[in-house]
């Protein structure tokens, strides 16, 4: 059938292709589909009742609900959204709904004698809570009603659909899994932006290492894998496979420029002669592109490069070195943002007093609020108000634990500082070279001072502070030390792995080696130059430091409370992990195991296997889900004036299942 409709909205009339009961033929699936993530797809509505289904006109009907409420069933759109909940419940929770809802979508690969081949995978929503039987019915309606000659494939949306497939046979159900499917696919979009600049491909690290000196503001980079002293440029480009979480990402998105993975780039820079050319270079959710440009572009330098960060000053007032668990947020100024932030961390967890609802509190059109779907999640449908605060404060005090350490404040780093006439004298010129902007001799003089620092003995009474402050003593124990700068979370200016950690340190010898040399990270080339870029006084960065056990884990990882690469998704977070310490992810030595969890409707999927090759147990799996959740509700509270801010949270799971965050932070957008 065709009609005419006039969606919500819509300027004039539009052409309404939807088909009702017809079979599936190639040419009748591109004259109806849109394009999402590259891929021609086509929305699917089967009437169990009816037994036909309806094949909706892409442009015409964006949302399965409202072509079955309007067209089906005759509602009106006003009246839909005042019941918007309970009838996406009916539809995609309901074990004996009406409808089945799903997503075909076209993909090639090439058979024995490497011809093109196309085949078409079949899915629901992520939040569909199909059972097996409703699943095998689905993909068997669907099946008999698509032209013979194409393949169709099963993909589960989520983990319990997953299990729910196990127990059927594959003959009759042919299927594949979201990260077989999308796993090896050319082009990932990582974050989402436009550039242009100058293409600057390098085939090899040595190639990268004798140009990195040279590297502007107008350049776009592009390598297999970029490295974490990456200077600040135009756009990335990666060639290899990634994760939205890695360093060099999470610098792409402070930054805000482009950054995907081109796994053809080799093709294209060969097609075009792109290396070293001008180009305009956009990472979208659905498209990446690289257009050479006729002209070298007059281009004024990007706002960052006049930009200023405004920072609180440092206190550096004589202020002791403190267990985590007693500083609060407003100590940032003495002792730096992660102590701050992790001794806050400890206050909501004992005190249970945090409204973590709040993200929930939010309006999302046409529904007022999202409390429902938390009580939900929380497994206490009709709890409400007081009483769900209640609920969320022990649902994160039960599923993760506050790391304990020693906070040291500035004072100790300053007192250290200016107890040696030499370093002083090289922070004198340090501070010149930057008022002149001598880039010639800025790198020599940074790696002269952190060479003096790292071997400039302590005062004693430096040393007994640090030393004390531990309960049992530095020797005896395996000691973990972490940077805690105040130049670093700050908007416009993420300094993701720009200040270093020391993870093996054992002794009293080698734990005051390990805090001068995070306190001579604050004096590296990279970071001198990061903030003198962004406008940061060498007089107002300080370093403050965190000691702590070291606690082995069994896995380890980042989660950010959002979708990286689609920042319009309100209920997904994304967790990274890999066996073992949480730096093997954020360092990129290995790649990780990656994962979305709906923290709205429920559910989980495995978007990677990483270097592993294999999914976690489906226990883990579930842990993992509670742990995205948690992050969820603590954005509630770490989030400050806008809770939709995400957050950025490493951690670890010890070998006992319990889980423990080490940082937690402002997400940079």
């Amino acid at each position: 059938m065709t009609t005419t409709v006039l969606p919500s909205g819509a300027p004039g009339p539009v052409t309404d292709r939807t088909v009702v009961g017809e079979n599936l033929s190639l040419p009748l699936f591109r004259t109806l589909s849109g394009v999402l993530a590259g891929h021609p797809y086509l929305k699917v509505v089967v009437d169990r009742i009816e037994n036909t289904w309806h094949l909706l006109d892409t442009a015409a009907h964006p949302f399965h609900v409202n072509y079955i409420a309007t067209r089906v069933l005759g509602m009106e759109l006003a009246d839909l959204d005042s019941c918007l909940d309970a009838f996406n419940a009916s539809v995609y929770m309901d074990p004996e709904r009406r409808f089945l809802l799903g997503v075909l979508s076209l993909h090639t690969d090439e058979d024995t004698e490497g011809r093109e081949r196309p085949f078409l995978v079949l899915e629901t929503t992520e939040a569909d809570t199909m059972n097996g039987r409703l699943l095998e019915e689905f993909y068997t309606f669907v099946r008999h009603r698509v032209d013979g000659r194409l393949p169709v494939l099963l993909k589960p949306a989520n983990h319990g659909q997953e299990h729910e497939l196990a127990a059927i046979s594959d003959v009759h159900v042919p299927r594949i899994l979201g990260h077989e499917l999308f796993g090896n696919r050319t082009r990932t979009p990582l974050n989402i932006g436009e550039a242009v600049g100058r293409l600057r491909y390098f085939r090899t690290q040595e190639e990268y290492a004798a140009e990195a000196d040279g590297l502007g503001w107008s350049d776009i980079v592009a390598m297999a894998s970029l490295p974490d002293d990456v200077p600040r440029v135009a756009g990335f480009l990666n060639t290899a496979p990634g994760t939205p979480l890695s360093h060099t990402n999470v610098l792409a998105s402070g930054w805000g420029i482009p950054n995907a993975i081109v796994r053809d780039l080799d093709r294209l820079v060969e097609a075009d002669d792109l290396d070293g050319a001008w180009v305009r270079y956009r990472v979208q959710d659905d498209e990446i592109s690289l257009v050479p440009l006729a002209h070298v572009p007059a281009l004024d330098a990007p706002a960052w490069h006049q930009q200023r960060i405004r920072m609180e000053p440092p206190l550096l007032e004589d202020v002791p070195a403190l267990f985590l668990h007693r500083l609060r947020r407003a100590d940032q100024d003495r002792y730096g943002t992660k102590a701050a932030n992790l001794g806050e961390l400890h206050h909501v967890l004992d005190s249970r007093s945090a409204d973590l609802t709040a993200f929930y509190g939010q309006p999302r059109p046409p529904r007022n609020d999202l409390y429902g779907h938390l009580a939900a999640r929380l497994g206490v449908p009709d709890a409400s108000g007081a009483e769900l605060r209640d609920l969320a404060a022990d649902f994160v005090a039960g599923t993760i634990a506050a790391p304990d350490g020693i906070a040291l404040p500035f004072a100790l780093q300053h007192r250290f500082l200016t107890s040696s006439p030499a370093v002083q004298q090289g922070l004198g010129k340090l501070k010149m070279a930057l008022e002149l902007d001598a880039v010639d001799v800025l790198d020599a003089q940074c790696l002269h001072l952190q060479q003096l620092i790292r071997n400039t003995p302590m005062p004693d009474e430096v040393t007994r502070q640090i030393t004390q402050a531990l309960p049992d003593g530095p020797d005896g124990q395996r000691l973990v030390v972490r940077s805690s700068s105040n130049a670093e979370d700050l908007p416009g200016f993420s300094a993701a792995g720009v200040y270093d950690s020391v993870s093996t340190v054992h002794g009293e010898e080698e734990l005051l080696d390990a805090v001068r040399q995070v306190w001579a990270s604050l004096l590296s080339p990279r970071s001198v130059r990061l903030r003198h870029q962004a406008g940061i006084s060498l007089d107002d960065t300080y370093m403050g430091v965190i000691i702590q056990r070291y606690v082995p884990a069994d896995l380890g990882g980042v989660l950010v409370t959002c979708n990286p690469t689609r920042r319009t998704d309100f209920r997904n977070v994304y967790v990274n992990c890999s066996p073992g310490s949480p730096e093997t992810v954020v360092d990129g030595t290995t790649l990780p195991l990656q994962y979305l969890y709906n923290t709205v409707e429920g559910g989980g999927r495995t978007v990677a296997l990483g270097s592993t090759g294999k999914d976690l147990p489906v226990a883990t799996r579930d842990k993992l889900a509670r742990l995205a959740l948690t992050g969820r509700l603590l954005q509630s509270h770490f989030s400050d004036s806008d809770v939709d801010h995400p957050l950025d949270i490493e951690w670890l799971m010890t070998d006992q299942g319990d889980f423990r965050l080490v940082q937690i932070r402002p997400y940079a957008l």
